[in-house]
């Protein structure tokens, strides 16, 4: 009796394991790689799926939503030999489930390696000036060059975004000390392109300055050229005129003398009586 029930329990977890193996249920979202004794047999699609228990085994599920892939940041040397770091993030798709899974050990380890030896090689073709401004450019190189490959293991890469891309610690400080040393050169070049055009507007006034001297000294000359010139037609041959003339600034000269305020001594010339005798042709 015992034995019988014991058979019967058997037998009904035989059946109930035998069930759970053979019916399956495939969410939304997945497809399952089914193998019968080691080999591939078919794909399983979302739904209610039968296959034959302990013979037929389910041996991948895999996500045919977007995967997102997180590329980790990375020391990239440009072409100058600077040392910049980036990162970046990959959306993908599995449209072929079978070389997702047969073609490449692990997929998404195998496109985040893709990427980042990819990112490598497009980012040290590049100085370091075309590296930091040149992010959407990557981002199409970058797609375009993994897309082959990425068909080869069933997947469709339907983005890749450069998260980050910045220089190292040791490339920040030398490219501020540059940033620096190129404001103090131009802020030279503009004081001594300042103090050259004020040496030359200075040179040119001194210039100007001297030829107008120049020309008042011409003219001045021309003027007391003149003056003498018809000075002499009025008097002719006639001296006494000229020794007035000449006698009158004489007294003149001697009566500023007199009345500047430095002048404590007047000192008059031995001859000013003479010389008043030949301005006034008498005695005094």
């Amino acid at each position: 009796m015992q034995a019988g029930f014991a058979l019967v329990i058997a037998l009904l977890a035989f059946i109930g394991i035998t069930l759970a193996k053979g019916i399956r249920i495939v969410p939304q979202g997945e497809e399952w790689i089914v193998e019968r004794l080691g080999k591939y047999l078919t794909t399983l699609q979302p739904g209610l799926r039968i296959i034959i228990p302990y013979i037929d085994d389910v041996k991948y599920k895999v996500i045919t939503k977007d995967v997102i892939l997180d590329v980790q940041e990375q020391e990239v040397i440009t072409r100058d030999n600077a040392v910049i770091l980036t990162n970046a993030v990959a959306f993908i798709k599995v449209t072929d489930p079978v070389k997702a899974v047969y073609g490449v050990t692990d997929f998404s380890e195998a496109i985040r390696n893709l990427i980042m030896t990819t990112l490598r090689s497009i980012i040290g073709e590049m100085d370091l000036d075309a590296a930091l401004s040149s992010r959407d450019k990557i981002k199409v190189r970058l797609r375009e060059s993994i897309a082959d490959e990425a068909v080869d293991w069933g997947l469709t890469v339907k983005s890749v975004e450069i998260q980050d891309i910045k220089p190292s610690a040791s490339m920040q400080v030398a490219m501020e000390q540059q940033a620096s040393a190129e404001r103090e050169r131009k802020a030279m070049v503009t004081r001594s392109e300042g103090a050259k055009q004020s040496a030359i507007l200075e040179a040119e006034a001194r210039l100007e300055a001297a030829k107008r001297d120049a020309a008042a000294q011409v003219q001045l000359a021309e003027a007391s050229a003149e003056s003498i010139r018809r000075l002499t037609q009025s008097i002719g041959d006639h001296s006494a005129p000229v020794s007035y003339l000449l006698g009158e600034k004489y007294i003149a000269a001697l009566h500023a003398l007199g009345e500047s305020d430095n002048a404590k001594i007047v000192v008059l010339p031995s001859d000013l009586q003479e010389a008043v005798k030949g301005v006034f042709g008498k005695k005094v």
